[in-house]
């Protein structure tokens, strides 16, 4: 393994979702990491930096913003950390839809919750952080 790490400024728009997946799989591929974990890391990325773009700039008021995407590999985890100066918005505090809610037809689920779901279930651990004006959500996979 490369024990490196990048970052790369992207627009806050989703036009920029393709190119965070293939920044991030670059770097997990340049690095030997399996398929099925960039697939599902990028599942993560994809979601929150979705709800960044859709939800956090607008709310802010910001037209213009940008999604910091940085990527390492260290002490046998691929770490991703993407950075926004949108609306603070902690995704861990969102509640998690119910087992029932799940079960439910898509018409009857509560609105808002199901891609934070996706992120934290696709990664081995998902944080999030506000500092100095950013959030900072933080995916981590364990590589073997």
């Amino acid at each position: 393994m490369k024990a490196e790490s990048k970052f790369q400024i992207f627009d806050a728009v989703p036009d920029s979702l393709e190119p965070i997946r293939d920044f991030i799989a670059a770097f997990a591929t340049a690095n030997n990491i399996e398929r099925k974990k960039i697939f599902k890391l990028s599942l993560a990325v994809d979601e929150i930096a979705t709800n960044i773009m859709n939800y956090g700039y607008p709310l802010a008021g910001i037209d213009d913003g940008t999604i910091q995407v940085s990527i390492g590999y260290q002490d046998k985890q691929l770490k991703v950390v993407l950075e926004d100066h949108a609306m603070p918005f902690n995704p861990i505090e969102k509640g998690m839809p119910t087992p029932e809610d799940l079960m439910k037809p898509v018409e009857d689920r509560p609105i808002g919750g199901l891609g934070i779901f996706l992120a934290r279930q696709s990664v081995d651990l998902f944080d999030y952080e506000y500092r100095e004006g950013k959030n900072r959500n933080i995916f981590v996979v364990a590589i073997d």
